[in-house]
């Protein structure tokens, strides 16, 4: 799953890597992005511009909004059919900036678990593969939400959890935010694990544990962080 990342980089830095993108021209170094929370997505409207969603998933035709801290993932293998993701899948995706996340990796032997900071060898900001859709209370007031897709972990990643956020390839952004309604078979094999000889992971404190924690010493490597995971 991926219940936990992290967009510090500087707009400047977001521009760079995700290219033709428009973002905002400030926004503030989040360490500890946590579920039900605002985070920048840029949406298939065409607009190719990053804007705020909160967290949580929320399908246009739920009767209330008490869902939006259970669906802040979506299972890759079964977007088509489930339901809740099934008509944002094929129409309303989304690219989710981040540039790292966070895993738990259970100890050998104890119900100890050691968080680890994931991020790419060279530091670069990435996207998320993401859904969204629009919510319309009965008030009138609209919230647009979002969720992180998931799939099976590569060979890094298996080491800390079953499961992994998809990563796309700044070559299939375009692929997948064609706002044009698409099919499983369009759009499937973008779904997969990403490259593990891109990524790293090191343990961090446990103070990422709390949501309320959101300050730069939460990335800093624990000590001995040359043990393997």
């Amino acid at each position: 799953m991926c219940g936990r990342f992290t967009l510090t980089a500087n707009p400047a830095e977001f521009k760079n890597a995700l290219t033709g993108f428009l973002f905002p021209d400030q926004f503030t170094p989040r360490y500890n992005i946590a579920p039900a929370q605002p985070i920048l997505a840029i949406a298939n409207d065409g607009r190719h511009t990053a804007d705020f969603f909160l967290w949580g998933l929320i399908p246009s035709w739920s009767k209330d909004a008490l869902s939006v801290h259970k669906l802040i993932n979506a299972r890759g293998e079964t977007l088509a059919e489930k339901p809740s993701f099934r008509g944002s899948f094929k129409y309303k995706r989304c690219l989710i900036p981040a540039d790292g996340f966070y895993e738990w990796k259970v100890e050998a032997g104890t119900k100890t678990k050691t968080p680890y900071f994931i991020h790419m060898k060279d530091r670069q900001p990435f996207a998320f593969a993401g859904l969204w859709d629009e919510w319309h209370s009965p008030d009138g007031n609209t919230l647009r939400t979002c969720a992180i897709i998931t799939t099976t972990p590569n060979e890094l990643m298996s080491n800390l959890h079953s499961r992994m956020p998809v990563i796309l390839d700044q070559e299939n952004y375009g692929a997948w935010l064609n706002p044009a309604p698409q099919s499983r078979e369009n759009l499937i094999h973008l779904i997969q694990p990403f490259a593990a000889d891109r990524m790293s992971a090191y343990p961090v404190s446990i103070l990422v544990n709390i949501p309320g924690n959101d300050r730069p010493e939460l990335i800093m490597p624990m000590e001995h962080t040359s043990r393997n995971i």
